[in-house]
């Protein structure tokens, strides 16, 4: 960038020069110039040549000194803000994308965390309905055979009891209608008789 401008502010210069003098000087060089055929600028026989030289050192030298010291610096120094901002706005971005993948990576292992221990709460939730539900069928299953084995002995015990009433009953009208056809009381064959009776019918 440097390069450039000072070509153009060299061109800049050679073409202000060649407009600096005033217009005696001109129109005498262009009469010089027609004189001899050539450009008026390139004749050194001219004693004004020195004084063009001159002034082109002396304002060459002052752009470039302003250009040098004052502009440059300047444009310079924007660039270098520029750059720096440019670096900066990377760097932090950059630095977001690292927080980034670091958040999602943490998220993820959480993510996987939360679903092991939830896994592992239902199913330490299922074996100890599970083992509820087996204690309480053994209970249940306990009092239910308590029940049917009481309700066994009862049903046993009335059956006895009924066995026992209708060999009784059995044994007395059997021996009232022995007594009222033959006149005669023998309760022991009768109850021998109502027992045999009741064994071949599988009462007994």
């Amino acid at each position: 960038m440097k390069r450039m401008t000072f070509t153009g502010l060299a061109m800049l210069l050679a073409s202000a020069s060649a407009y600096a003098q005033p217009g005696a000087l001109e129109a005498r060089s262009t009469e010089a110039a027609e004189a001899s055929g050539g450009m008026p600028q390139l004749d050194f026989s001219n004693p004004l040549m020195l004084s063009q030289v001159v002034w082109l050192l002396i304002i060459f030298g002052v752009l470039y000194y302003v250009l040098a010291k004052i502009v440059l610096p300047r444009f310079e120094s924007v660039l270098d803000d520029r750059r720096n901002r440019i670096q900066g706005d990377l760097e932090a971005a950059r630095a977001a994308k690292a927080h980034a993948d670091a958040a999602l990576d943490e998220h993820m292992k959480a993510t996987v965390k939360a679903r092991a221990e939830a896994q592992q709460a239902i199913t330490n939730a299922q074996a100890s309905a599970q083992a509820d539900a087996s204690a309480q069928a053994a209970v249940l299953n306990a009092k239910l055979n308590e029940q049917i084995t009481a309700a066994e002995a009862r049903i046993s015990a009335a059956r006895d009891a009924a066995m026992g009433a209708l060999r009784e009953v059995a044994t007395d009208t059997a021996d009232a209608l022995v007594k009222r056809l033959t006149g005669l009381s023998e309760p022991a064959a009768v109850q021998s008789a109502v027992q045999a009776e009741l064994a071949a019918r599988g009462r007994a």
